[in-house]
């Protein structure tokens, strides 16, 4: 089940972001900058972002498990958790997102994200350097 982000889940989303980020951003982000990305960051992060009219997204089953941001047509803060990655969380809520945009979808990865570049060519995204 895919829940918008209120404030009744937000901590929910942002321990499955802090969590995520961490892990995804290990190989190129220095250890304390890291470890600042705590739950309670995120959560002020999730709700910024939420003022400027970004939706988040909570995939649950039967625990939080993934989340996933749009606003307009851009598909942004799409983390499953670690322990939950390769089981097809990160296709469901991509696929999600997808059919919730505004407009054609669009995204946008740091070069040295190798994986995600992958997974996103993998599901119809293409390359555009911009």
């Amino acid at each position: 089940m895919i829940e918008l982000v209120t404030q009744s889940n937000i901590m929910e989303a942002a321990i499955v972001h802090s969590k995520s980020w961490k892990e995804s951003h290990r190989e190129i982000c220095s250890a304390d900058f890291i470890a600042a990305h705590t739950p309670e960051r995120q959560k002020d992060y999730i709700e910024t972002e939420m003022a400027k009219g970004a939706r988040f997204y909570l995939l649950m089953d039967e625990k939080p498990i993934g989340i996933v941001s749009i606003q307009g047509s851009l598909i942004s803060n799409l983390y499953v958790l670690p322990s939950e990655q390769n089981k097809g969380y990160g296709t469901q809520l991509l696929a999600f997102a997808v059919n919730h945009c505004s407009g054609t979808p669009s995204l946008w990865i740091l070069s040295t994200n190798i994986g995600a570049k992958r997974f996103y060519e993998r599901n119809g995204f293409q390359t555009t350097g911009n």
